[in-house]
């Protein structure tokens, strides 16, 4: 059985901005690799939700927080989520050579 999977707001705008990094900077082909990679990412997340550990159990606001690399060539994408018996819930997708902890708590909308 598979969970269902929900996107956040914020795991859409990273998402919109890496691909259209990639399109902008390698082309469209290269664009929908990394889709097809995040895709993959999600349905076998889906499946098992236990391929990621929490990250940051002494945080309060990312305790909960469990992460995955996204397929390669893009294993230096992060994929944080959150599940229960129910869903996963697909919270951010950053580049791992970020300061993480502090960049899954602020809005995507100030990427650099």
């Amino acid at each position: 059985m598979s969970l269902r999977a929900r996107y956040a707001p914020w795991f859409d705008a990273d998402f919109h901005f890496r691909t259209a990094w990639y399109a902008e900077h390698g082309g469209s082909e290269l664009a929908e690799r990394f889709v097809d990679a995040v895709e993959r990412t999600v349905k076998k997340l889906t499946r098992n939700p236990h391929l990621g550990p929490g990250p940051y159990p002494k945080d309060s606001d990312l305790g909960e927080l469990h992460f995955v690399l996204i397929e390669r060539p893009f294993h230096k994408h992060i994929l944080f989520y959150r599940f229960n018996q129910e869903a996963l819930f697909l919270e951010r997708l950053i580049h791992g050579a970020r300061d993480l902890p502090r960049r899954v708590k602020e809005s995507p909308y100030e990427i650099d």
